[in-house]
Parts: structure tokens; sequence; C-alpha cells
């Protein structure tokens, strides 16, 4: 096969997942990186451990991203989590299932990972360019700011591999949307995924509370009833129970224009059971001691019912109960989608071809968070990426090969 130039526009996991695809098949690629250093989100994903992947069954893994299940499925199957386990481990990464079922390197940071990928693209021959900003299409190829100011540079394929518009701050500002759309790309409006949401605390309930964990409680929305924990912000609500029922909540919003997370603060006992220890506290008994005593509840826990129900002390055993067990917290809106973990729309998958092209743009591919797909946090974030630009590589292996 002749060599062919190819450039790749983002350095994160699945421009780099791109590049060394292609690099293996002998071609010339260069990646054109605009902050100072690649993987610059793939590393702050890293301070929390880096969660890579997921140890669910496959089968049940790949239902994890909605309405782009079937547009991914292709993908995925060729890069399974088992797959990116696999090549971490070829990069001298290893790795361990937690509790949870997440997946995280065993040294839990992402910069020996990066490091090492870095030197292997290298070795293979990537030209990695960082401060190397796209501009859009010039007539000969792309428009780029580079150090030494406005470049054009010509490529026999491109692949785009921008990100989302979470973060901006680390690379993924979204830039590009106008461009593209200019151009006929079919993009659905960018929105928060993953994200906290804002709710209408008291003053009091903020001063004291704002920070604290709610652990051990199970909450429900159109997404399920799901068990875990969350943070009361001064703002709202965030952490990884919210997350977990973030585009439930976000789509509800939008559609409805409310949306209540409600929380089940007793998951281990009933109705029933929890309206009888309660009633056996006795009338003296003051309100923080029957909720103590009657229910576990103190605390965060205990605030919580006094700031959604104004008149909780008073009600009855039984009414006290079904509130523990259903305690509505109304939402008022998502956080700014620059806060979020990822985003949700993008590039339509009805506006590129199985080969991850752009329909509009003959030779131009696009992978990773730029498409419109979303996931919660676990490792299909970033499994995703992964599986996209290694999919959208040997799209344009083909491509050039016609």
């Amino acid at each position: 096969m002749d060599k062919r130039r190819i450039g790749i526009v983002g350095g994160g996991p699945a421009g780099l997942m791109a590049a060394e695809m292609l690099s293996t098949r002998g071609h010339a690629v260069t990646v054109l990186e605009a902050m100072p250093t690649i993987g610059r989100k793939f590393l702050l994903a890293g301070k929390s451990g880096l969660n890579l992947t997921h140890s669910e069954a496959y089968a049940r893994f790949v239902t994890r991203f909605g309405a782009a299940n079937e547009h991914l499925r292709a993908a995925l199957d060729a890069f399974t989590p088992k797959d990116l386990r696999a090549w971490a481990l070829g990069l001298g990464t290893e790795t361990f299932v937690g509790t949870s079922g997440r997946v995280f390197p065993t040294v839990m940071k992402a910069s020996p990972l990066l490091r090492a990928w870095r030197a292997r693209l290298e070795q293979e021959g990537v030209d990695i360019r960082v401060r190397h900003r796209w501009h859009g299409f010039a007539p000969e190829g792309l428009l780029v700011e580079t150090p030494e100011g406005m470049a054009t540079m010509e490529f026999d394929a491109v692949l785009l591999a921008l990100g989302g518009a979470s973060w901006p701050r680390l690379g993924s500002d979204a830039a590009w949307v106008e461009t593209l759309a200019d151009r006929g790309v079919g993009i659905a409006p960018l929105r928060p995924a993953n994200c906290g949401f804002d709710v209408d605390w008291s003053p009091f309930f903020v001063e004291r509370f704002a920070g604290a964990p709610v652990k051990g409680v199970t909450a429900h929305s159109a997404a399920g009833a799901i068990p875990g924990e969350f943070i009361v912000s001064n703002m709202g609500v965030e952490g990884s129970l919210i997350y977990a029922h973030a585009a439930a909540l976000r789509d509800a919003l939008e559609q409805n224009g409310t949306a209540t997370l409600v929380l089940d603060l007793a998951p281990g006992r009933t109705v029933e059971r929890l309206a009888g220890d309660l009633a056996r506290q006795g009338g003296k008994a003051s309100f923080s001691s029957r909720l103590r005593k009657g229910a576990g509840l103190d605390g965060v826990k205990a605030a919580l019912l006094r700031e959604c129900f104004s008149d909780v002390s008073a009600m009855t055993s039984e009414a006290l109960a079904t509130a523990i067990k259903a305690l509505p917290i109304r939402l008022v809106r998502p956080r700014p989608i620059a806060e979020a973990i990822s985003s949700a729309g993008g590039i339509r998958f009805d506006a590129i071809k199985a080969s991850y092209m752009l329909k509009a743009l003959p030779g131009v591919f696009v992978a990773g968070e730029m498409l419109d797909w979303e996931a919660p946090t676990g490792g299909y974030l970033l499994t995703a990426c992964f599986a996209t630009g290694r999919a959208a590589a040997f799209g344009i292996n083909s491509w050039l090969s016609n």
C-alpha cells in the first residue's frame, strides 16, 4: 500500500487510537492538538482513578448508549472492554475490577498509560504537533493556527476527533459545530450529560449542608430505581447517583419544564415497617429523636426531609414514612455544559457513513464525543471513544485503498 498522509485533529483517546491503527498500517500520520499537551481530559479522568471500562456482561454493556446503541454496536463489537484491557496491558498498564464492576489501572492514574502510548506512537512515526488549532477548511486542505502563524496543511484524509462541549478549558470547546454545520453536516444540539442540577435550596440548608454526602439511598426517575450516593452542593445536587439519572432528568426538564428526583431515604424498610417504627417512639419524643430512633435518619437526611416538607414535623407516622420512602427533590435546571463530565448531542449518525466518513465532506471522518451519543459514567464513555476512533481509522484505511 502507498504511504498516505493523514491528519488527525484532536489528541484525545479517539484521535490517538486512530493514529495508532493508521500508523501501523504504514500511513504517515500527523496529530494536531490545540492544547500544549495531548490527552488533557484523559489525564483529568485519571485523577479519580481512570475508569477505563466496565466488566459487566457485554450484552448489558452495549445497551448503555441509549438511542445510539445500534449505531455504535459494530465499533464496540470490534473493540470490546476485554480488548481495551488487553490493549492497556500491552502498554504495561495492568487493570483490576473494582467492587462496582468498573475497571481501573492498578496504579490508579492515567499518566503512565499516556506516556507509554505516546512513546509507542512516536516510535511508529506519528508526528504529534501541539499548539496547532484547526480553524476550518481551506481550498488546499486544513486551515491551522500554529505557533508560527496560520498555515494550510494538506492531507489525503482527515479525522476530526475534537470532543464535545464539556470541560472546554481542557480543549473540547465545540468550536467545530458552526464550521461543520456551515458545510451541511447535520448536528444535534449539544447538551450536558453526566451533570449536576440546580435546586432552590434555602439559605439555611446551604449554609449547613453544602458539600455533605448523602449515602445509602435509592433514587427514582424515568431511568429507573438506582441505589447509590450523591453530594449536596451549594447550587443543588451532583455526584455519581445524580449522573446515573442525568439524561432522564435533563430530558424531563426540556420536555416538561419540570423534573423531580424521588429519593428513598430508607431503602431497607417498607413504608409499613417505617410507620410502625415511628409510631412506637411516643408522642413526647422530639421530632429529631423520632427520626433517629424510628427511621435511622439524622444529619443531612433529616435536613432534606425538613427542606422538602415544611410541615414534616406535624405529619402522622404513616405520612412521614411515605415521605421518607418517596422524598421529591424538585430540580430547576442542569448545571452548565462546561461543568458536565460529558456532553450529549453532536454529529448525527445520519450525517455519516458506516465508515464514519461525513456524507457532506468526502475524505473527512469523525469519531469520539463529537458524535451524537451519550452514556453514563462507569467506563462506557472512554470505551466508546476508543472504539469509534479505531473504527474510523479502518474506515479511512478502506477509503484510501479504493
